[in-house]
């Protein structure tokens, strides 16, 4: 395996956030946010239509970050003014920038947004909103089966990229960033209580199937 991509799909093990959920999150949400608004007003110029891979990407990417900032939004609506709200705001601040790159992206490059778009709003916070329904653990467990699952799919786009004959650095760039970022979101998961939730094993794997079947639909319409 080449070095570049070695270096892409393998990192380092971290874990970004501590076991204490509570403690005060750092000055990173911040200063995402502001740099997602600086790029947000940024006047871009429009990029030569995507090539096929391209354009499958960021299509499905632009739905799975638009469905994440549902779920997040559904989970503080419930669980926002409690222990865990600090924890999940945190997380939902972080998918509010992937959102809004893949925006961008999607209009830079002229790629046509997946017309489930609506569907995946809604379902997303619907999703979100129930299982924080359930309780905090079991807002972690979907949190944890749908990052398993995104890191996952940044992980395979990652190889295509880097084996197409003319890779897009900065959508290489954009990607790892926000792979490690869901990795995180995970392991906060795990660090909250996840598989302590009831059925936890039941229901991962039924948001992973929803999760693995909205991205299947997405990249193609």
């Amino acid at each position: 395996m080449a070095p570049m991509l070695r270096s892409v799909l393998f990192r380092p093990e971290t874990r970004l956030l501590s076991v204490r959920c509570l403690s005060s999150i750092n000055a990173a949400s911040a200063a995402a946010s502001s740099s997602a608004g600086s790029e947000d007003g940024a006047d871009k110029p429009l990029r030569p239509r995507a090539n096929a891979l391209t354009d499958e990407i960021i299509r499905v990417d632009h739905a799975g970050e638009l469905g994440a900032d549902r779920i997040y939004a559904g989970q503080m609506a419930i669980l926002g003014n409690g222990p865990m709200g600090k924890t999940i705001g945190h997380m939902w601040e972080q998918e509010k920038c992937h959102r809004a790159q893949f925006e961008q992206l999607i209009q830079q490059h002229r790629v046509r947004p997946t017309v489930m778009t609506p569907i995946w709003n809604v379902a997303g916070f619907v999703l979100g909103a129930g299982t924080a329904l359930m309780g905090e653990k079991a807002a972690m467990a979907c949190t944890v089966a749908v990052e398993t699952v995104i890191v996952e799919h940044y992980n395979d786009q990652l190889r295509q990229i880097m084996e197409s004959p003319d890779p897009d650095k900065e959508l290489l760039e954009t990607i790892t960033k926000f792979r490690d970022e869901e990795q995180e979101h995970h392991d906060t998961g795990i660090d909250c209580g996840a598989e302590q939730a009831p059925f936890y094993q039941a229901m991962t794997e039924v948001i992973k199937f929803g999760c693995k079947t909205a991205i299947a639909i997405s990249k193609k319409i």
